[in-house]
């Protein structure tokens, strides 16, 4: 039976059809979270964007499809996200052991200097085939690709809705309308939140914000209204406030590879300010798998302690 927790979010989504209902509560209630209404997620799509080297040489093990979703059930996650060629290695030998999310995009490393787009590379069939809770999808704001991108993340959600998946969407700011300090900007990083929302995301993925204001049209807003940005635990508050104040389930990123005190210290602010949660990859399937468990435990108890 649902907590009421889990009811409670269930019912910010108020147009959505059972599928999708019932698929967000399987989210939901999978994992050393469940019931919570939290969230810790492993992805692990960066042997597609960034190659098999950067990724999985710092542990070895990581080469093998099954050593990444063996770490998301032995620790407990609520899901596993991953491209389609990754999951359906693993989805026949581990069904029903996890909530599956197949990301239906990707881009590589490889090509420079284009505006970020990327390649379509999987289908919502292939999510149903393969018994996925959940799909995937980046969206880049900022780039000049992004309404292509819109345009495409519309037919795979109503696609995806019409047969009950729910859509998780990685909202990462990026292009030449943005500098490098401003992909992670608090205004935009709450910009690309209220956006993902806007266009039907059900679960949203941003990075950490930082204490930058990117837009000057922003900035004089955020000085005359006072909106505090000081402290991280405040930043979250405001991207979380800014996806319908708070009635969509925001998750933040780990981000780049750093030791375990600097994990744990960021995301103890994340769950001060009000996230639903972590997905975590290169911080945790970089490390060895026992170390791996332990850091996710410790990222879940911060959530499950906060408020």
């Amino acid at each position: 039976m649902a907590t009421a927790k889990v009811r409670e979010i269930l019912s910010w989504y108020s147009s959505e059809n059972p599928g999708v209902k019932a698929n967000l509560a399987r989210l939901m209630n999978t994992g050393r979270l469940a019931g919570t209404g939290k969230f810790v997620i492993l992805p692990v799509d960066q042997g597609f964007e960034h190659g098999p080297a950067r990724s999985f040489a710092p542990n070895p093990g990581g080469y093998d499809p099954r050593y990444h979703i063996e770490l998301a059930i032995e620790a407990g996650c609520n899901a596993y996200a991953a491209p389609l060629g990754f999951i359906e290695h693993v989805a026949s030998d581990y069904a029903g052991d996890i909530p599956l999310i197949l990301k239906l995009n990707n881009s590589d490393s490889l090509s420079k200097g284009h505006e970020p787009c990327s390649a379509i590379t999987g289908s919502v069939e292939d999510a149903l085939r393969l018994g996925c809770a959940a799909i995937g999808y980046t969206i880049y704001p900022g780039s000049g690709a992004r309404n292509e991108q819109y345009q495409d993340l519309r037919d795979l959600i109503l696609e995806a809705k019409a047969v009950g998946l729910p859509t998780v969407l990685w909202a990462y700011p990026r292009g030449a309308g943005l500098s490098k300090e401003g992909e992670t900007a608090v205004d935009v990083v709450a910009y690309a939140a209220q956006i993902a929302a806007q266009l039907g995301a059900h679960i949203i993925k941003v990075k950490p914000p930082k204490d930058h204001v990117e837009q000057a049209e922003a900035k004089k807003v955020y000085e005359k209204f006072g909106i505090p940005t000081a402290s991280l635990k405040d930043r979250i508050a405001h991207v979380v406030q800014s996806a319908f104040n708070g009635r969509r389930i925001v998750i933040f990123s780990g981000g780049e590879a750093k030791g375990t005190d600097e994990v744990l210290k960021e995301v103890a602010e994340i769950a001060a300010g009000g996230a639903f949660g972590s997905i975590m990859g290169r911080n945790a399937f970089q490390r060895p798998k026992a170390e791996a468990i332990q850091l996710l435990h410790s990222v879940m108890d911060a959530f499950a302690k906060a408020k």
